[in-house]
């Protein structure tokens, strides 16, 4: 009996992410109003009915896909403190934030048109917890910078910044990869993101850490 349990819960681990991830690539390219539940389940080559099992509506397995995306971008400066060196940690959240664009860049568009459209899904979460998680580190910045580690930008912009920058090589795919005539590759996201870094912390008045540096030609 045991084992059939573990086996079910296989099964339906295994059907749930092909669900999310068939329906990340639908509602990426049609929208929450362009995507149903059968073009989900015709992409999972599912039946209609087993995805209404796993999610009893449409709503409900767009806002799994959206706190799947949420999750994604829990970061390593979730944890950062007053005390721990500024360049360090912006460079890595932007080092991370560039490699999850690369990685996941439809759980990206997904999550800019929702706020485009006002974000309606995600009330509680922008009330609460996204403002709770800005407020902390805005602290933190402030922190550094009032420690005198960084020069006095404005924690609200800076973090704005990081985002419109990171994101916009997911959310702007298509048009980079026709100014470019080709997609980026991983050494490009590299290379991108050492420039990045750069532009950010010389911005910030703090030294770039001698793995996020240019390499000179």
């Amino acid at each position: 009996m045991a084992q059939t349990s573990k086996l079910d819960a296989s099964v339906g681990t295994r059907n749930r992410t092909i669900i999310l991830a068939a329906a990340e690539k639908a509602f990426a390219s049609h929208g929450f109003k362009g995507t149903s539940v059968q073009r989900v389940a015709d992409l999972a080559g599912l039946p209609k009915t087993n995805v209404l099992y796993y999610f009893k509506t449409k709503q409900d397995l767009y806002l799994a896909v959206l706190k799947q995306t949420l999750s994604l971008w829990n970061s390593t400066f979730d944890l950062a403190t007053v005390n721990d060196d500024p360049a360090i940690v912006l460079s890595h959240y932007i080092a991370e934030k560039m490699e999850l664009s690369r990685t996941h860049p439809l759980a990206s568009k997904i999550f800019a048109m929702e706020i485009i459209n006002g974000a309606p899904n995600l009330n509680h979460y922008f009330n609460d917890e996204h403002k709770e998680w800005m407020q902390g580190r805005i602290a933190i910045i402030q922190g550094w910078i009032d420690q005198g580690r960084m020069l006095a930008v404005d924690p609200h912009y800076l973090l704005y910044n990081i985002w419109a920058s990171t994101q916009h090589y997911a959310d702007f795919s298509t048009q980079i990869t026709r100014l470019r005539g080709g997609k980026m590759k991983k050494s490009d996201f590299t290379e991108a993101t050492r420039h990045l870094v750069t532009l950010i912390l010389n911005g910030c008045g703090l030294s770039v850490p001698e793995k996020y540096r240019i390499a000179l030609k």
